[in-house]
């Protein structure tokens, strides 16, 4: 594995210096597509625009493995200039996958099929979506995702054998009232009034205290130029989030029938509308035991942990959405990431690395 370490720290470097966000991720697509076909991938680009999957198919028939890369870095504002910067760790998650995918060619494919994906815009949620559009897991029975954790979850020598993602949704709401002048409130309707009354009224939703499950405004916005009128509009944004699918589904319901009443109760009308957003984690039980025997046959017991719950959202969970008989897995890799996913000056400790492709490796060699 001293080749292939080193390979993977490599591409990482690489990759590191080349942050693009999504539906933008040009040079690292191209890239990645290259090191598939020289490697003798079948290899398919341009997919969702810039996603690239490369296929390798088995002597013998046998499972059709799906395993998930995704490629987009986040902008930031860093001195009033919007920069792109590997802050997710994505750049680490290609370079995993791609070593993984070079060991598995030259090491053969006895059976099944590999499907290796590098999938574009993660962080807004579109690229996921393009995959499954394009019909790449159609014939898919198992797909797997691995993502770097911060390292107040795991920390170097550490992995979770289960990411369990909640489902979240942004839902808006258009409120109308009706314009008056500020000295005859009594002839206008308050569209302000109306989303403080929609609030109030959201934040009073109890839904099975098991499931972890939130709902939150996030934005605010009402008024118009002067400040003597009645407001007419108002617009308000709800962050929705829930660790289980059929939770979120009950939230999206009584959420928006809070705000509508709320808002019909001065005579005001409020229109909602919701996001696709994301859904909940339903990952196989069976591929969890494999992952944990694979993590402990990298990093012994003592680097094995408990499944993790994460309010976070991943578009990897489409997959299953739309095929419910996908078995999935998602991995959480310790790499003393600091200070934080998603923090412009992220690190991580590159031996890491290596540790998720042994452990990737170790899992399909045991499918």
């Amino acid at each position: 594995m001293g080749d292939l370490n080193l390979f993977v720290k490599e591409n990482y470097d690489f990759l590191h210096k080349i942050p693009e966000v999504g539906l933008k991720e040009v040079k690292t697509s191209a890239y990645l597509a290259e090191q598939l076909k020289t490697f003798g991938y079948d290899v398919r680009t341009g997919i969702g625009e810039t996603g690239v999957v490369g296929i390798l198919t088995g002597k013998e028939a046998g499972p059709v493995i799906v395993l998930r890369a995704d490629m987009d870095a986040l902008l930031h504002l860093i001195n009033g200039e919007e920069i792109a910067i590997h802050s997710c760790g994505h750049d680490a998650h290609c370079a995993m996958v791609l070593a993984v995918a070079k060991e598995i060619a030259d090491k053969g494919l006895k059976k099944g099929k590999i499907k290796i994906m590098f999938q574009p815009a993660e962080e807004i949620l579109a690229g996921a979506l393009a995959m499954i559009d394009a019909g790449i897991i159609d014939d898919a029975d198992i797909a797997i995702g691995i993502h770097l954790r911060s390292s107040s979850e795991a920390k170097k020598g550490e992995a979770t054998p289960a990411l369990y993602h909640g489902a979240s949704v942004k839902m808006t709401a258009a409120i109308e009232g009706l314009s008056a002048h500020g000295a005859r409130p009594h002839l206008g309707i308050n569209a302000i009034d109306a989303g403080c009354l929609a609030v109030q009224a959201v934040n009073a939703i109890h839904l099975d205290p098991i499931v972890p499950t939130t709902v939150k405004v996030t934005r605010f916005t009402g008024g118009g130029g002067a400040t003597n009128i009645i407001p007419d509009r108002a617009e308000l944004v709800f962050d929705l989030r829930s660790q289980k699918n059929t939770g979120m589904e009950e939230l999206i319901e009584k959420t928006a029938r809070a705000i509508e009443t709320a808002a019909a109760s001065i005579g005001a009308k409020a229109t909602v509308k919701s996001n696709k957003g994301v859904p909940a984690a339903e990952l196989s039980d069976d591929l969890i035991d494999v992952a944990r025997e694979a993590i402990i046959s990298v990093l012994g017991k003592e680097g094995l942990l408990e499944p993790t719950i994460t309010p976070g959202g991943e578009d990897f969970h489409f997959f299953v959405k739309h095929k419910p008989s996908l078995k999935a897995l998602y991995i959480g890799l310790g790499a003393d990431l600091s200070p934080g996913l998603h923090h412009p000056e992220m690190t991580i400790n590159k031996e890491a690395l290596i540790d998720g492709v042994k452990i990737l490796l170790n899992i399909i060699e045991r499918l």
